[in-house]
């Protein structure tokens, strides 16, 4: 049976007339592309001058508590940081080495071609599919998850959150569930394999899902002032089109670890390091050039683009990260524009294991349990294509590999 393409145009119409009336959205729009732009002109300012562009931190200073509030303030304001030696550089580059083991050893990218087109997440950006593997289960993965480090490290991150709502806290900042992501291994002199800037976890729904409007109601209002991208109350209650790589949890950071030293030039990730930029994104797509039907770049099942049609204000902003070393670890607010770099031009790998901090609440919970399931038969996890490599993988983790920190992350315990 032919399934028939969804086409939110009407949903979007009614939402926009909604989101529009009574509101200047001009004059809103006009305010926070000033911000914006000044904003943006801060980084090109610091970028030419060889600054660094990402707040930075060293683990051992969350692990002392001594992180300021100066530091954390500025990570705020960025929405994002680099978090220096989570991992020893020799665990880092061992896990490397047996992960490259693990998808030579089960011929992975023979495997791989046989299953091509089932994961289109990003279709419609202008690179096209980065380099990502997709494997979920392999040791050197679980055993970066359920590390004490790593929990410490989203520990911290969960708190800089205002977790305050009007039915009680929106989640507890200081337990994480496991959420189980691929790899990237991009080889030197790629050219091919770029991620154009965008943002996950929500497309069209940014401006029709219920909770989506509560938390951005101040930007719709023009009460840019008020609008804090760190209050809480309502992340946990959006509602997502269901679709592969589309994240069924709530993370209060995406991130990654560093399996290779990789920085500016290297392909990997770019940031655009200012919390409220969903401000301009959002408010761009209700002024009067944009069709009633649409919102820019926003479809269904498929990551939030911006471009320098829509975005022109934002784009110069978007900045490759400063170089890190195997066991640092990138983490970046959920609404932050993001991408990877369209050419490679270093002379190593640039390789990362994906890991999000994803704190506990009921929507956790319910994709916790389930994506244990999915662990136990070593198929893909949930909400990602079924592609289910690893079901016949050998040397993949199973539950034996879990410590007990690992097993309640995994919400076996």
């Amino acid at each position: 049976m032919t399934k028939i393409p969804f086409d939110p145009g009407a949903f979007i119409a009614d939402a926009k007339k909604s989101l529009c009336d009574g509101n200047n959205v001009v004059k809103h729009f006009e305010r926070i592309k000033d911000e914006m732009s000044r904003r943006v002109d801060e980084i090109t300012n610091k970028q030419a001058n060889q600054k660094a562009l990402i707040p930075e931190i060293a683990y051992s200073s969350i692990r002392d508590n001594k992180v300021s509030s100066r530091e954390s303030d500025s990570i705020r304001g960025h929405g994002c940081v680099i978090i220096r030696n989570v991992f020893e550089q020799r665990q880092a580059e061992d896990w490397n080495q047996e992960l490259g083991q693990y998808l030579d050893h089960n011929q992975y990218l023979s495997k791989a071609n046989e299953k091509a087109g089932l994961d289109n997440y990003f279709g419609d950006l202008k690179e096209a599919a980065p380099q990502i593997y997709a494997v979920y289960w392999s040791r050197p993965q679980v055993m970066a998850r359920q590390a004490e480090s790593m929990a410490n490290t989203k520990r911290f991150l969960n708190r800089l959150w205002d977790v305050s709502a009007p039915a009680g806290p929106e989640f507890d900042p200081d337990f994480d569930y496991a959420y189980a992501d691929r790899t990237r291994r991009r080889a030197p002199g790629d050219n091919t394999i770029g991620l154009s800037p965008h943002i996950d976890t929500g497309s069209y729904e940014r401006w029709v899902d219920p909770a989506f409007q509560k938390i951005y109601a101040n930007l719709f209002n023009g009460k840019f002032n008020q609008y804090s991208p760190w209050q809480a109350a309502y992340r946990t209650q959006t509602r997502e089109y269901s679709s592969p790589a589309v994240s069924s949890m709530f993370r209060t950071f995406q991130g990654w670890t560093a399996l290779t030293e990789q920085g500016p030039g290297d392909g990997t990730l770019e940031l655009l390091p200012i919390s409220n930029a969903i401000a301009y994104v959002l408010l761009r797509a209700l002024q009067k050039d944009v069709s009633e039907n649409e919102l820019c770049l926003a479809k269904p099942g498929r990551a939030l683009g911006v471009d320098s049609q829509w975005h022109p204000d934002l784009m110069p902003g978007v900045v490759p990260i400063q170089t890190v070393a195997p066991g640092d670890t990138v983490w970046w607010h959920p609404d932050v524009i993001h991408g990877v770099g369209r050419e490679h031009t270093g002379s190593q790998f640039a390789n990362v294991i994906y890991v999000g901090a994803s704190p506990v609440c009921a929507k956790n919970r319910a994709y916790a349990i389930k994506q244990a399931m999915y662990f136990a038969d070593g198929r893909s996890a949930p909400d990602f294509a079924a592609q289910d490599f690893e079901i016949d993988f050998t040397g993949r983790a199973t539950i034996a590999d879990l410590t007990e920190l690992g097993k309640t992350q995994m919400a076996i315990n």
